[in-house]
Formats: structure tokens, C-alpha cells, sequence
């Protein structure tokens, strides 16, 4: 069933055209304003369709039906999902290891979207799958889901990640490193920190740490494609499992990162709402004695 918004005209914006109003105080996209254009009930006043060249008024109240879409390419398959939160606007869940977000041509059915896509169904919800952050198919940890467009604009660089890493060698206090990366000339994977690359910051304290590993806890100012593993090898402490980085594989398979943790304020409601997980089992091994 469409969900709809509802957005009070300020004294701000008291006389003002709608497009102005819908585009600077609900957060509306020239985009998205012309796709509810065409939608029968799309921008409703007091019961009547609203055009986006008409004035508003203060006091008045706009409301926003936003369309059911799908996601054709999808195929719904279903399989547990480790849910944290959802509401009629936003699903969040815990993603496991080894599972890609997007299918893509080496994994067709076996993704988080199409999980998504089949849990949406058995709600008798239809929105096209559009994930706010991503993570690559071997890293863990909650993924956010947005279930219409507005949602997705609004949330835009606007969610606060924490993740947990182990890495090699004793890595005590915290930090940050600042350094721009860049692909290496000889792969279409692999970044290296690249005087010319794109500027990349990564904050960093310790949680636990020994001779042969340590537990961190990271954020970001800017979300770059392999950023933190890019990063923790630069200061030479790269993640356990993460061989692609120079990484060992003894304890773990796989790179040990972990988003743990979501902060944002929900488009909608506009509460601060905080998500969180427990770490990976594995990325305790280490500290089996210390914990």
C-alpha cells in the first residue's frame, strides 16, 4: 500500500510556489517532483491535486502519496534475513559474511537483495531494492535498505557507521589517518594510497590489542571503495583474513570487518534512532583470555 507524507507549509515559505516549497522544505528531488506529477494523487491540498506551480501557505498541510515500485531484476528468493529494524520507510539488517548485496553475474540468487526482495513480498510490500550503504561480499554487518526514493535522497551521507577490524600487530591508542588512495596501476581492484587519489579519511582507536592482533573500532569522513582496508595496511597493520591487503588467513577466511553499528535521524519521524550488533565470534578468538 502507497505510504504517504505529510509536511506542514512554515511562515518561511507562506506565499511561495510549491515546487520551492516541496523542493527546499521536504527534501523533494526536481526528479522525484516530476515522477509524482504524474501519479493520480501524487501532491494532494485539502483534497485536491496540487500543482508544483501554485502557492502555498502557511499552516497548510501538503500531503505526499508515494508510489508502490518494483524491482524487476530481483528475483525473490527466500532465506533468513537477520533483521534490526524496519518500519513502513526503511529495513536495516545484519548481513553475514560471504553474501554480495547486488546480484551480479557470478551470484544471481543468492544476495541480500534478493532476500529483501522476497521478505518485501510475504509483507505484500513492492519497492525497488536500494541499499544506503554497501558492503563487499566477504565484510559483515548491517546494511540499510530504503523502500521509496525519498527515504534514499534524504539519507544520503547522512548515516553514521562504526565498524570493528582485526588487525595484525599491536596497534595501541587511536588516530586518524588522512591519505588519499587510488587503484594501483595494475589492477582494477586493489587501492594503495596514491598522492593524486581521492582524499580519504578514516578515524581509529583500539579496543583490544596484543603482540599478534588487535581489535579497533573505525568511523569515516568519507566512504571510498576499500577505504579501511586500503588504509590499515598503509599503517601496516591490515586485516586479519584480508590476503588481497597482505593479510594472513590463519585465523580467519576472510577480511575481519564488521559495520556494528548505524546512527541517523529518520527521514520521516525525524527521531534519532541508533542500531547496533554484536561482534563476529571470530573477531574474539585473539582475546578469549582478556575478554
Amino acid at each position: 500500500m502507497p505510504e504517504q507524507l505529510r509536511f506542514t507549509v512554515p511562515a518561511e515559505y507562506d506565499g511561495k510556489p510549491a515546487k520551492i516549497f516541496l523542493k527546499g522544505f521536504c527534501g523533494l528531488s526536481t526528479r522525484m517532483i516530476t515522477s509524482l506529477k504524474r501519479e493520480k494523487e501524487g501532491i494532494m491540498l485539502s483534497g485536491k491535486i496540487l500543482r508544483t506551480v501554485d502557492p502555498v501557505f502557511a499552516g497548510q498541510e501538503i500531503v505526499i502519496t508515494l508510489p508502490d515500485e518494483d524491482s524487476p531484476y530481483i528475483k525473490p528468493v527466500g532465506g533468513e534475513l537477520d533483521i534490526r529494524y524496519e518500519d513502513s520507510f526503511l529495513l536495516i539488517v545484519n548481513k553475514p559474511p560471504y553474501m554480495p548485496v547486488h546480484p551480479v553475474k557470478q551470484y544471481q540468487t543468492d544476495t541480500l537483495a534478493n532476500r529483501v526482495m522476497a521478505h518485501a513480498q510475504g509483507r505484500g510490500e513492492r519497492y525497488v531494492f536500494r541499499a544506503v550503504n554497501r558492503l563487499d561480499r566477504n565484510t559483515s554487518g548491517l546494511v540499510m535498505t530504503a523502500k521509496d526514493r525519498y527515504t534514499v535522497n534524504k539519507l544520503k551521507n547522512r548515516v553514521h557507521k562504526v565498524y570493528y577490524a582485526l588487525v595484525h600487530g599491536e596497534l595501541n591508542g587511536s588516530g586518524t589517518v588522512s591519505e588519499p588512495i587510488g587503484l594501483k596501476e595494475d589492477s582494477k581492484i586493489v587501492r594503495h594510497v596514491l598522492s593524486e587519489g581521492t582524499p580519504a579519511v578514516t578515524h581509529y582507536e583500539s579496543v583490544y590489542s596484543k603482540k599478534e592482533y588487535s581489535l579497533i573500532r573505525l568511523w569515516l569522513e568519507t566512504g571510498k571503495t576499500h577505504q579501511i582496508r586500503c588504509h590499515m595496511a598503509y599503517l601496516g597493520h591490515p586485516l586479519s583474513g584480508d590476503d588481497l591487503y597482505g593479510g594472513s588467513r590463519e585465523i580467519i577466511p576472510r577480511q575481519a570487518l564488521h559495520c556494528a553499528e548505524m546512527t541517523f535521524v529518520h527521514p520521516v519521524t525525524n527521531r534519532e534512532i541508533i542500531i547496533k550488533t554484536d561482534l563476529p565470534k571470530d573477531f574474539l578468538i585473539p582475546f578469549r583470555n582478556m575478554i
